[in-house]
Formats: structure tokens, sequence, C-alpha cells
């Protein structure tokens, strides 16, 4: 499924209060300077079009939601939905990811880290580029809270199972555990917008999660 053009944003909105480019953070940047302290924070890599971070922002008032998206036209337009949306709880930063992880994320200071849909990377010379690797995992793990979780959908049965393979490596990960797929009570409910045309063109949407036990 080839994407979509993004829609064109409101060239008078507002949205630089809830954008920042990783590039440009300074090396002493904390991410408790964005929120409400003492908030449970979840983490989404790889935002896309925003509508986890949109919706959830609004569904968990009491939870702080933060989502980074490498392309900078997808970062800026998630940053303008939640812009729209008014939240407070919700900010969205361009960048590589996986730098940010490991630089800017302090030790047991994530509730959840969120992986949707990540580029499949389908030839096997460019399977190294995918952004579920050892490192990365190392780096989940030890920003994760104990009882913290890892959630991980994809719609490629092949990167499911490698991935599923590479998280035995690590025997803190409790999982995973099931995700119960659920019918959607109307068009936009949905985790994300690529699993809304996942679904729209019936293929399966394969869905792990995982609980850390550090004891």
């Amino acid at each position: 499924m080839g994407r979509r053009a993004l829609p064109k944003l409101n060239p008078t909105l507002d949205y630089s209060d809830y954008y920042y480019e990783i590039g440009r953070l300074p090396d002493d940047w904390e991410v408790s300077s964005l929120f409400t302290p003492d908030v449970p924070l979840e983490v989404e890599l790889g935002s896309g079009k925003g509508l986890f971070i949109t919706t959830a922002s609004g569904v968990c008032p009491d939870r702080n939601f933060l989502g980074i998206e490498i392309r900078k036209k997808y970062a800026q337009y998630c940053a303008a939905k939640v812009s729209e949306a008014g939240r407070n709880n919700a900010f969205m930063l361009q960048g590589d990811g996986l730098l940010f992880f490991r630089q800017f994320l302090r030790d047991s200071s994530v509730d959840d880290v969120h992986v949707y849909f990540p580029d499949p990377w389908w030839k096997s010379k460019h399977r190294k580029r995918r952004v579920l690797n050892e490192p990365f995992m190392q780096d989940v793990i030890r920003v994760l809270k104990d009882d913290g979780r890892f959630h991980f959908w994809t719609d490629v049965e092949e990167y499911y199972h490698s991935t599923l393979e590479l998280l035995r490596q690590f025997p803190m990960l409790e999982g995973p555990l099931d995700v119960e797929a659920r019918p959607a009570e109307h068009d936009m409910d949905y985790r994300t917008h690529y699993e809304r045309r996942t679904r729209r063109y019936d293929r399966p949407v394969y869905r792990s999660l995982y609980v850390l036990r550090r004891k």
C-alpha cells in the first residue's frame, strides 16, 4: 500500500509550542521541561500522521505522550494535529528516535514505549536499518520503569516473528502477551492510520505486548 499525501496544514496555525527538532536540542535538555512532572510518560517511536498520540492524549489526560517522527513534514503535521486538539499533555519531536532514546531519555523514566507499523525494509541488505534491533531494545529496557510496557504492532508477518526472536534475548521482558483485536466503533477508531488502512484491506495485524520485570 503506497502512502497517501498528507492533508495541507492550516498556514495560520502556530504549532511551535508542540514541536522541537532533535538535532537542535542542547545536550543537557530534559523531557521534564515539556510536561507536568510526576505524571506517567508514554513514548511513541514513528508517529506517522499522529492518530495515536492525538487520540491517546485525549483519552488519557492524566498521562503524558511524546511522539518521535523522523520525517519532518509528518512530524510537523502531528504537531499541528496536537495543537488543533488543544492538548497540554502531548508533544512532537522530529529526528532520529534511536539517538533520542540513547542520549536524552533517563533510566527508568518511561511507562510505555510504542512502536507501530515500523518500516520493514523489505530487502535483506537493508534489514540492518530496521529500528527494532538489539541496541535499541537495550535502550528500551534501560528507559522503562519496572512493570513498564513495550507495544509492537506490524502487518508484516516476517518482521513480527523476527522481532519476537530478537526479544527472546531479553529475559526481563515478559511476553509476548496477547493483545485483543476489537472492532472499530467509528471510522477513526484505530490505533494508527496505518492500522486503519490495513484492516480496511482485510490484511492481518500482528500485535504484541511485553512487560518489563527487573526482579
